[in-house]
Protein backbone atom coordinates (compact mmCIF):
# COMPACT_ATOMS: atom_id res chain seq x y z
CA UNK A 1 0.00 0.00 0.00
CA UNK A 2 2.90 2.33 0.83
CA UNK A 3 4.53 1.63 -2.55
CA UNK A 4 1.30 2.44 -4.41
CA UNK A 5 1.03 5.72 -2.50
CA UNK A 6 4.57 6.73 -3.55
CA UNK A 7 3.92 5.73 -7.17
CA UNK A 8 0.81 7.91 -7.26
CA UNK A 9 2.63 10.84 -5.63
CA UNK A 10 5.50 10.45 -8.13
CA UNK A 11 3.10 10.33 -11.09
CA UNK A 12 1.28 13.43 -9.84
CA UNK A 13 4.60 15.26 -9.46
CA UNK A 14 5.66 14.29 -13.00
CA UNK A 15 2.31 15.46 -14.44
CA UNK A 16 2.61 18.76 -12.55
CA UNK A 17 6.19 19.23 -13.73
CA UNK A 18 5.20 18.54 -17.37
CA UNK A 19 2.28 20.97 -17.12
CA UNK A 20 4.54 23.72 -15.72
CA UNK A 21 7.16 23.02 -18.41
CA UNK A 22 4.49 23.21 -21.14
CA UNK A 23 3.15 26.53 -19.81
CA UNK A 24 6.71 27.91 -19.60
CA UNK A 25 7.40 26.82 -23.18
CA UNK A 26 4.10 28.34 -24.35
CA UNK A 27 4.92 31.62 -22.60
CA UNK A 28 8.40 31.84 -24.11
CA UNK A 29 7.08 31.02 -27.57
CA UNK A 30 4.53 33.83 -27.30
CA UNK A 31 7.29 36.28 -26.34
CA UNK A 32 8.94 35.65 -29.71
CA UNK A 33 5.62 35.82 -31.59
CA UNK A 34 3.32 38.18 -29.68
CA UNK A 35 -0.42 38.14 -30.22
CA UNK A 36 -2.01 40.67 -32.52
CA UNK A 37 -5.55 41.51 -33.52
CA UNK A 38 -7.22 43.65 -36.13
CA UNK A 39 -10.86 44.51 -36.72
CA UNK A 40 -12.99 46.20 -39.36
CA UNK A 41 -16.35 47.61 -38.27
CA UNK A 42 -18.83 49.57 -40.37
CA UNK A 43 -22.62 49.51 -40.69
CA UNK A 44 -22.27 46.53 -43.07
CA UNK A 45 -19.29 44.66 -41.66
CA UNK A 46 -18.04 43.49 -38.29
CA UNK A 47 -14.87 41.43 -38.74
CA UNK A 48 -12.12 40.55 -36.29
CA UNK A 49 -8.88 38.64 -36.74
CA UNK A 50 -6.57 37.32 -34.03
CA UNK A 51 -3.11 36.02 -34.86
CA UNK A 52 0.43 35.63 -33.56
CA UNK A 53 3.15 37.79 -35.10
CA UNK A 54 6.43 35.95 -35.75
CA UNK A 55 9.50 37.87 -36.94
CA UNK A 56 12.00 37.14 -39.68
CA UNK A 57 15.07 37.46 -37.40
CA UNK A 58 17.49 36.89 -40.30
CA UNK A 59 15.82 33.70 -41.53
CA UNK A 60 14.50 32.85 -44.98
CA UNK A 61 10.79 32.38 -44.33
CA UNK A 62 8.82 31.41 -47.43
CA UNK A 63 10.15 28.42 -49.32
CA UNK A 64 12.33 27.43 -46.32
CA UNK A 65 10.99 27.84 -42.75
CA UNK A 66 7.48 27.89 -44.23
CA UNK A 67 7.74 25.46 -47.18
CA UNK A 68 5.97 26.07 -50.46
CA UNK A 69 3.12 23.69 -51.24
CA UNK A 70 2.44 22.71 -47.60
CA UNK A 71 -0.33 23.87 -45.27
CA UNK A 72 0.76 26.62 -42.86
CA UNK A 73 -1.19 27.81 -39.80
CA UNK A 74 -0.71 31.41 -41.02
CA UNK A 75 1.20 32.85 -38.09
CA UNK A 76 2.64 31.25 -35.00
CA UNK A 77 1.28 29.52 -31.91
CA UNK A 78 -2.52 29.06 -32.17
CA UNK A 79 -4.01 29.28 -35.67
CA UNK A 80 -5.15 32.69 -36.89
CA UNK A 81 -8.88 33.22 -36.39
CA UNK A 82 -11.24 35.16 -38.64
CA UNK A 83 -14.68 36.13 -37.30
CA UNK A 84 -17.49 37.78 -39.28
CA UNK A 85 -21.06 38.49 -38.16
CA UNK A 86 -22.39 38.52 -41.75
CA UNK A 87 -21.98 36.39 -44.85
CA UNK A 88 -19.12 37.62 -47.06
CA UNK A 89 -18.15 37.05 -50.68
CA UNK A 90 -14.57 36.11 -51.49
CA UNK A 91 -13.70 35.76 -55.18
CA UNK A 92 -17.40 35.16 -55.91
CA UNK A 93 -17.82 32.44 -53.26
CA UNK A 94 -19.81 32.86 -50.04
CA UNK A 95 -18.16 32.63 -46.63
CA UNK A 96 -21.03 32.25 -44.13
CA UNK A 97 -21.04 34.29 -40.93
CA UNK A 98 -19.01 32.59 -38.22
CA UNK A 99 -15.57 32.06 -36.73
CA UNK A 100 -12.91 30.28 -38.76
CA UNK A 101 -9.31 29.28 -38.45
CA UNK A 102 -7.25 30.59 -41.35
CA UNK A 103 -4.76 28.30 -43.07
CA UNK A 104 -2.65 28.96 -46.14
CA UNK A 105 -0.64 26.98 -48.66
CA UNK A 106 2.16 29.33 -49.75
CA UNK A 107 3.64 29.29 -53.22
CA UNK A 108 6.23 31.42 -55.01
CA UNK A 109 3.55 33.11 -57.16
CA UNK A 110 0.16 32.27 -55.63
CA UNK A 111 -1.20 31.20 -52.28
CA UNK A 112 -4.26 29.22 -51.32
CA UNK A 113 -6.25 30.62 -48.36
CA UNK A 114 -8.43 28.12 -46.47
CA UNK A 115 -11.20 29.05 -44.02
CA UNK A 116 -11.78 26.11 -41.65
CA UNK A 117 -14.73 25.92 -39.23
CA UNK A 118 -12.95 23.92 -36.52
CA UNK A 119 -11.15 25.52 -33.58
CA UNK A 120 -7.73 24.09 -32.71
CA UNK A 121 -5.79 24.51 -29.44
CA UNK A 122 -2.44 24.95 -31.20
CA UNK A 123 -1.52 25.14 -34.85
CA UNK A 124 1.01 22.31 -34.92
CA UNK A 125 1.09 18.96 -33.11
CA UNK A 126 4.05 17.47 -31.25
CA UNK A 127 4.98 15.67 -34.47
CA UNK A 128 5.37 19.00 -36.32
CA UNK A 129 2.31 18.39 -38.51
CA UNK A 130 -0.38 21.08 -38.82
CA UNK A 131 -3.59 20.29 -36.94
CA UNK A 132 -6.00 21.36 -39.72
CA UNK A 133 -8.60 18.79 -40.66
CA UNK A 134 -9.66 19.26 -44.30
CA UNK A 135 -13.17 17.91 -43.58
CA UNK A 136 -13.90 21.23 -41.84
CA UNK A 137 -12.77 23.46 -44.73
CA UNK A 138 -15.59 25.85 -45.63
CA UNK A 139 -13.97 27.96 -48.34
CA UNK A 140 -10.70 27.88 -50.25
CA UNK A 141 -9.51 30.62 -52.60
CA UNK A 142 -6.36 31.58 -54.48
CA UNK A 143 -4.52 34.88 -54.00
CA UNK A 144 -1.56 36.10 -56.04
CA UNK A 145 1.64 37.06 -54.27
CA UNK A 146 3.14 40.53 -54.63
CA UNK A 147 6.81 41.14 -53.84
CA UNK A 148 7.60 43.94 -51.40
CA UNK A 149 10.53 46.32 -52.00
CA UNK A 150 11.75 45.91 -48.40
CA UNK A 151 11.77 43.11 -45.86
CA UNK A 152 8.79 43.22 -43.52
CA UNK A 153 10.29 41.99 -40.26
CA UNK A 154 7.11 41.03 -38.36
CA UNK A 155 4.01 39.33 -39.77
CA UNK A 156 1.32 41.97 -40.17
CA UNK A 157 -2.34 41.58 -41.07
CA UNK A 158 -4.55 44.59 -41.76
CA UNK A 159 -8.14 45.12 -42.86
CA UNK A 160 -8.53 48.11 -45.18
CA UNK A 161 -11.70 49.67 -46.58
CA UNK A 162 -12.25 49.38 -50.34
CA UNK A 163 -15.32 50.30 -52.43
CA UNK A 164 -18.20 47.97 -51.46
CA UNK A 165 -16.15 46.08 -48.86
CA UNK A 166 -12.76 45.61 -47.31
CA UNK A 167 -9.44 44.04 -48.13
CA UNK A 168 -7.34 41.78 -45.94
CA UNK A 169 -3.64 42.47 -46.41
CA UNK A 170 -1.09 39.98 -45.10
CA UNK A 171 2.55 41.08 -45.24
CA UNK A 172 5.72 39.34 -44.08
CA UNK A 173 9.29 38.96 -45.26
CA UNK A 174 9.13 40.02 -48.96
CA UNK A 175 5.51 38.96 -49.52
CA UNK A 176 2.26 40.94 -49.68
CA UNK A 177 -1.09 39.20 -50.19
CA UNK A 178 -4.42 40.96 -50.72
CA UNK A 179 -7.87 39.42 -50.53
CA UNK A 180 -11.09 41.38 -51.16
CA UNK A 181 -14.32 40.77 -49.20
CA UNK A 182 -17.73 42.12 -50.20
CA UNK A 183 -21.37 41.44 -49.26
Amino acid sequence: MKVLKWILISLAAIVLLLFIAFKWMQSNTKKLSPEGSVSFKTEQFDVEMNYSRPSVRGRTIFGDLVPYGEVWRTGANEPTTFTTDTDLKVNGEVLPAGTYTLWTIPGPEQWQFIFNSKSYPWGVGWDGEVMREADYDVLSTTVYREATPNIIETLSISLVEIPNGFQMQLAWESTLLRMDFTK
